[in-house]
């Protein structure tokens, strides 16, 4: 049995195939404002902050695109203006709506949760996006039964003067880089603004930002959700209006979402790689094994203890980042996943328990041989060292333990 979603698209679809078959409705026509009993099949939002300028044009565009599609339609503006925005929005047949919030991804969660239409298109409202190419994206999303489609910029043509060249060449790919590489998303343009998806693949994900980090967001969690994601290559356009992107703090606005919601990149991989590296090097330097003509001494089993205590305890943040946030991505190593399936008081407690009780037994040890000498000066040895680290990392262990158990 066809679903509600899959009928949509059929008569998406049969409608675009019909049209030249009938008299085509006009734009106008097939406008479905907030007042009208008929339901529209494709909903299109734009966010708006004294965009005066570029809102004409844009809807023009829509308007094109609706009548090559055929298919009834709202535009729903997300206003947050003091310019004529929102007059112009409503003399060309926008529904207006004003969020009760500030922030860009907050616009467009107001909007979306306003919808009506089986298919969602998004784009900014300064030009840059020509939304006469809302028929391609959906033709795409068609073709290929995909939740997401994206307009690419960097694998279509960028406009002399439409993107800088920092944003073009290093922020938009490097950021892409990241995302991929921590939520699969496989996407060349991840923070491309022109989107259509379906209402389905909206209702599965769990959208919370609020600012410029909503792009990301959105994709982070389609990837985490295993969405289907495709793009279509497209134009980007110089912007009309006043620039409101601040590169470097907007740009660390989206790495540090990303970082956060992806605590096994940021903190489990890290803590096991220094956690090994300190181990190997302890262990290295106390048995007094060669490497080439090198053999470690004093001084790197002094690092190599630094490096195994730090990595245990960048590790349990990790742990507990997963368990007190709830994060997009959550951490898949084996370590980190045993640890959150196993991990209760009683057993980390006690295992913290036996790593200082093997440290302090040999630490007492060193203390009574002190007091026998007359608590004359004592030679240091890597045995002492190793003892003393694993009385740290012990305690580390049974207090993280507890502070596990009162947030999880």
């Amino acid at each position: 049995m066809a679903t509600k979603t899959e009928t949509q698209r059929g008569e998406v679809v049969q409608s675009a195939d019909q049209a030249v078959d009938r008299t085509q409705r006009s734009a106008d026509e097939l406008l479905v404002r907030d007042d009208a009993d008929e339901s529209p099949v494709l909903s299109v939002v734009m966010p708006t902050l004294n965009e005066e300028d570029g809102i004409r044009t844009c809807i023009d565009w829509i308007k094109a695109a609706i009548e090559e599609l055929q298919v009834p339609t709202e535009i729903l503006i997300s206003d947050s203006s003091t310019d004529r925005t929102p007059e112009i929005a409503r003399e060309m047949g926008a529904v207006v709506v004003e969020p009760d919030g500030k922030g860009y991804g907050y616009a467009y969660r107001y909007a979306f949760e306003r919808t009506r239409g089986e298919y969602i298109v998004m784009g900014d409202a300064d030009t840059t996006y020509d939304f006469t190419q809302i028929p391609r994206l959906l033709d795409h999303l068609e073709e290929t039964g995909a939740d997401i489609v994206m307009g690419s910029r960097l694998d279509g043509e960028i406009k002399d003067g439409a993107m800088p060249t920092l944003h073009q060449y290093i922020g938009n790919p490097l950021l892409t880089r990241f995302l991929n590489t921590f939520y699969r998303a496989g996407v060349s343009d991840a923070h491309s603004g022109f989107r259509i998806f379906t209402r389905d693949a909206y209702e599965r994900m769990d959208l919370e930002t609020t600012g410029m980090e909503f792009a990301s967001e959105m994709i982070m969690d389609a990837g985490a959700r295993d969405l289907q994601i495709e793009e279509v290559p497209i134009i980007y356009h110089e912007r009309k209006g006043e620039e409101t992107l601040d590169s470097f703090r907007d740009g660390w606005r989206h790495v540090r979402f990303m970082l956060v919601n992806a605590p096994g990149y940021l903190f489990s991989v890290p803590g096991m790689l220094l956690t090994a590296f300190g181990a190997a090097v302890l262990l290295i330097a106390h048995t007094g094994i060669e490497i080439g003509a090198m053999t470690l001494g004093t001084n790197s089993m002094i690092a190599g203890s630094l490096f195994s205590i730090l990595g245990v305890q960048v590790g349990s943040l990790g742990v507990f980042a997963t368990v007190a946030s709830d994060p997009i991505q959550k951490p898949n190593d084996m370590a980190t996943s045993w640890i959150m399936e196993n991990a209760t008081l009683e057993r980390g407690a006690s295992a913290g328990l036996a790593v200082f009780t093997a440290g302090a037994v040999y630490a007492t040890w060193l203390v009574l041989d002190w007091a026998l000498r007359g608590f004359g000066s004592v030679p240091f040895t890597t045995s002492s060292l190793l003892a003393f680290t694993a009385i740290v990392i012990g305690v580390q262990l049974v207090f993280s333990s507890f502070f596990l158990s009162s947030v999880n």
